[in-house]
């Protein structure tokens, strides 16, 4: 699975995130001057609480370093691709949900490299952040995740009739690659995955919950309504796994680092998907 790992991941995800980069304009961005505290509360929550909360379990719990590094992995990239669409399923504000999409992969090319370096050095030990080059990362995140985005961006600005004919292939095509990379991640750990399960399982089941309702929480109080609360909650609980476990292979060769954003990845759409229900049943009851 070398080859597999080594070409057909950093491909798949490229166009995982040009298939975002499709369905983005430029007032997306712009959204953040108009929509400040909804965009800043996202922001705040995906960027910032989500590694800190992600940090105290991964010190914390008794685990292997290697799983703890991964889950600072998949607390650290941004939110996934499918949030937007579960977003407009949940009733909530798919524009704020697509903009915190945007905006935090963007933002990943600079936030993800350091977290990544800061947890290296914390769980894996070693005089410096130096082990890997945080620069190098930067310019492999920029590459795989933020310059797709914008090529989608501007394929999108400048032939909107062909996007429009195009798009949902391509959103279908990009949830098909991250399946066939997830169960790649699953196939190349599978020595690990069995006896780490419960532990790599319970922990970023924990992440996943905790983070979801610490987002509600705050989301309740400073967001501007209930639409954007929803769209704030999901898009801190579906993260880019495929983002994570492509950093987790190319910076560290794969192993127990990609096990917890494998099963983050399968957890994520269980507890989203409760999230929704209990959503429709409290609108029943109003």
């Amino acid at each position: 699975m070398g080859q597999l790992t080594d070409v057909g991941l950093p491909v798949a995800l490229a166009f995982i995130m040009f298939s975002l980069g499709l369905g983005l304009t430029i007032d997306d961005f712009f959204r953040v001057a108009r929509q400040p505290r909804d965009v800043l509360v996202g922001i705040l929550s995906q960027v910032v609480l989500l590694p800190i909360v992600g940090f105290a379990l991964a010190s914390t719990w008794p685990m292997a370093p290697e799983l703890a590094l991964g889950v600072m992995l998949i607390a650290a990239v941004p939110g996934g691709v499918t949030s937007n669409v579960l977003t407009a399923f949940a009733g909530g504000d798919v524009a704020l949900s697509i903009s915190l999409t945007a905006v935090t992969s963007v933002v990943s090319v600079v936030t993800v490299p350091l977290i990544v370096a800061l947890s290296h050095h914390q769980f894996m030990g070693g005089d410096s952040l130096g082990d890997f080059s945080v620069t190098s990362t930067a310019l492999q995140v920029f590459a795989i995740v933020t310059l797709p985005v914008m090529v989608g961006l501007l394929t999108h600005h400048l032939a909107q009739p062909a996007v429009r004919r195009l798009r949902q292939q391509a959103r279908k095509l990009s949830v098909v690659l991250f399946v066939l990379v997830l169960l790649g991640a699953v196939a190349e750990a599978r020595n690990d995955i069995v006896p780490y399960f419960a532990q790599a399982g319970l922990v970023t089941l924990v992440l996943n919950v905790v983070m979801m309702a610490v987002a509600w929480t705050i989301a309740r109080g400073l967001a501007s309504g209930p639409k954007q609360r929803i769209a704030i909650t999901i898009e801190c609980g579906l993260q880019n796994g495929t983002m994570a476990i492509a950093v987790g292979v190319l910076l560290f060769g794969g192993g127990l680092t990609v096990v917890p954003a494998a099963t983050y990845s399968l957890i994520m759409f269980g507890t989203v998907l409760l999230y929704l229900g209990a959503l429709r049943r409290t609108s029943k009851m109003v």
